[in-house]
């Protein structure tokens, strides 16, 4: 598998979060070409504010790999990371970060800020802009729903 091809499961994570209403993030971890972590968002479902897709991709890694430097792996996740989630990254010791769509309002690999290029332990490679076009149609079509009245049901259907 490739770069792309491990975007494209992001992307799917990223539906399956829209199916249920929730803002269409998904993201994958991926450690000698196998994903270890999937994880999409459900802070709606949840309640809970931390409930971000790179979160879950990153505690399902841990998971599966049995700790927390992972540092040999990749993320791919549709959308650029806000501060919490590049922490997260950053402490996770993830070497690459791949995204789709720019985050202009609350993005921290480039948009707003880039906390990777602060002195921590640690530095991420980052590779932004990737199946943007992609990415961000979710995210448009997303919103475009929520602005007409259009909103998911936990099981899919529309309300």
């Amino acid at each position: 598998m490739n770069d792309a091809d491990f975007m494209l499961e992001a992307i799917a994570e990223a539906k399956l979060a829209a199916d249920i209403g929730e803002t269409p993030v998904g993201a994958v971890v991926v450690r000698n070409g196998r994903i270890v972590g999937r994880g999409r968002n459900r802070r709606e479902t949840s309640k809970n504010a931390v409930a971000h897709a790179e979160i879950e991709a990153i505690n399902e890694a841990c998971r599966t790999l049995g700790g927390w430097r992972l540092w040999e792996c990749e993320m791919f996740v549709t959308l650029e990371p806000c501060p919490m989630c590049a922490g997260a990254i950053i402490n996770a010791r993830i070497r690459r970060l791949v995204f789709g769509a720019y985050d202009l309002k609350s993005g921290s690999c480039g948009s707003v800020t880039n906390l990777f290029a602060l002195p921590y332990n640690h530095s991420p490679q980052s590779v932004g802009g990737f199946m943007s076009d992609e990415c961000s149609a979710l995210l448009k079509s997303f919103f475009a729903d929520v602005r007409r009245g259009i909103k998911k049901a936990p099981d899919g259907r529309d309300k």
